[in-house]
């Protein structure tokens, strides 16, 4: 059985799974199950993780799951706090509850406005003076954003070296929506790390639609067939992105594994596909003005 491939992070020297674990997978769950796909996780070659005080219990159930191979993985966390107190008061607290002493890569969580993310953090007593203390202290290694607009993003990069960002990279809003070219050329000309979310996204859910209560932990209407999961996936790795962040569902997280096993770049034929895919579809982002 193959493992997952694995690209490298940022100018660290780690490499990590094409595909992560995100946390909400174990949001809710029970321990015993939490430790079961954890180890089936790392026993399949994922070795990245993220997580986020703002997933519910997702921080206590995958600290002692993900205990035994700490040394081993790549653990990203955030903080959508933008005042220092507050957010060291938070960072304290997810390092207990994930027991590990120093965070591979710690975040800010959602970036999204300009005057309402991006000004506070980098005002005096904004939260990024903590974790530029933190990494030279060792207790951060690299840090990182995470995004769902275009003009909050290319702010942020203006201000900051920052090692990698978080963002939706998907077929649809891309070919589509026209969201996201203009981070990642940004990025990629400034050497920041590109990971992935929401490469199974099909598009919002319809209020009538059957399956919303099966998949809870998705505000989207995630992609369920197998070949049109695979092409876009598939499509998400083929971008300059390092690694991709499947949908908090255990199904979907197991068939993004099995997809990213098995990686082959995506071809021209394929993207005419996609594109005739994306046209009916009812997009999660667009850039403004598209």
């Amino acid at each position: 059985m193959s493992e997952i491939p694995r690209r490298a992070y940022a100018n660290t020297g780690f490499e990590i799974s094409i595909i992560g674990f995100g946390g909400i997978v174990v949001t809710d769950e029970e321990q015993g199950m939490a430790n079961r796909i954890v180890a089936e996780a790392v026993e399949k070659g994922v070795n990245y993780f993220d997580v986020a005080p703002g997933y519910g219990d997702a921080e206590i159930k995958l600290g002692p799951a993900l205990e035994p191979y700490r040394k081993n993985v790549f653990l990203a966390c955030k903080t959508g706090v933008r005042e220092r107190a507050g957010a060291e008061e938070e960072f304290n607290r997810s390092l207990e509850r994930l027991r590990t002493d120093y965070f591979d890569l710690y975040q800010l969580h959602g970036i999204s406005s300009v005057e309402k993310d991006v000004d506070p953090v980098f005002e005096k007593g904004g939260v990024m003076d903590m974790l530029i203390e933190k990494q030279k202290a060792g207790q951060i290694r690299n840090i990182g954003f995470s995004t769902h607009t275009h003009e909050a993003a290319l702010a942020a990069l203006d201000r900051f070296n920052f090692a990698s960002i978080l963002m939706p990279i998907n077929f649809a809003t891309y070919l589509k929506g026209n969201f996201g070219k203009a981070i990642i050329d940004l990025a990629v000309e400034r050497g920041v790390s590109l990971l992935a979310l929401k490469a199974m996204a099909k598009q919002h859910w319809s209020d009538e639609h059957p399956d919303r209560q099966r998949f809870t932990k998705c505000w989207y209407e995630p992609i369920q067939d197998r070949e049109e999961a695979e092409l876009a996936l598939r499509w998400t790795l083929s971008q300059p992105i390092v690694a991709a962040m499947p949908p908090g569902n255990a199904d979907l997280w197991r068939m993004a594994v099995e997809i990213g096993r098995d990686f082959r770049p995506i071809t021209p034929d394929e993207e005419t596909r996609l594109r005739e895919l994306a046209e009916p579809l009812n997009v999660i982002f667009e850039a403004v003005g598209s």
